[in-house]
């Protein structure tokens, strides 16, 4: 089995946890449904890596595109919520905008890569990677009439789930899942710029892990 794991990639960003991200090997070692095993100590909240494959050998990262799914909120044809409600319906508007911020911050993100560089052809050394944020919900209220101001301590909830690929063989040789709130430190007052700038702020954390722990790879 290959010294050169994950856990020397994705997982590896100086400081971020106090004991060292391993990959579970044995008989006892977690295996996911395709193959993968667990990585314990990692800086995602959980992750699973391909042990038999050799990451020194990318250079090259793509773009595998991404996929937003949201929780089956009922939408209502009033402007006034309820009391009682506490997830909201997300319209086809901020829909869109959400799909065009994660694919710009991790565009940005991996371009900032000092060990790789990105391309838009699979190749034997080029790592292909995707995501997609899942189960989307909304705590943020529609515009409401006659109100006076909200305030949040959170706009909503995302799980994100990333893949890195080989691009030639279209196999997953790793995957991280997490779940995230994106908050603030206290209560905040909910309006547009707010909301999108803790969306923002969430999603540019994920990118950011993702791009210091591609850029820990040794190269081959």
């Amino acid at each position: 089995m290959k010294n050169n794991l994950l856990a020397m990639s994705v997982l590896i960003v100086a400081g971020c946890s106090s004991a060292p991200p391993t990959i579970q090997e044995g008989p006892n070692a977690e295996v996911s449904y395709d193959g993968l095993h667990v990585i314990d100590n990692s800086i995602f909240k959980l992750a699973w890596a391909d042990p038999d494959v050799d990451f020194s050998k990318y250079d090259k990262i793509m773009s595998g595109g991404a996929f937003l799914e949201y929780r089956a909120v009922k939408k209502s044809s009033s402007t006034r919520a309820r009391s009682s409600d506490s997830e909201f319906y997300i319209d086809d508007k901020n829909r869109e905008r959400l799909k065009e911020e994660l694919s710009t911050i991790f565009k940005e993100e991996l371009a900032k890569s000092t060990r790789f560089t990105m391309v838009d052809a699979p190749g034997e050394d080029v790592l292909m990677i995707r995501g997609g944020l899942h189960d989307i919900v909304s705590f943020v209220p529609p515009e409401l009439m006659g109100r006076g101001d909200i305030y949040l301590r959170s706009v909503g909830e995302i799980t994100l789930v990333l893949e890195a690929v080989d691009s030639r063989s279209n196999e997953v040789i790793f995957r991280a899942v997490e779940r995230r709130a994106a908050e603030s430190h206290g209560a905040m007052r909910s309006n547009s710029v707010t909301n999108w700038s803790e969306v923002r702020r969430l999603i540019r954390r994920w990118a950011t892990k993702l791009r210091e722990g591609l850029d820990a790879i040794p190269e081959g």
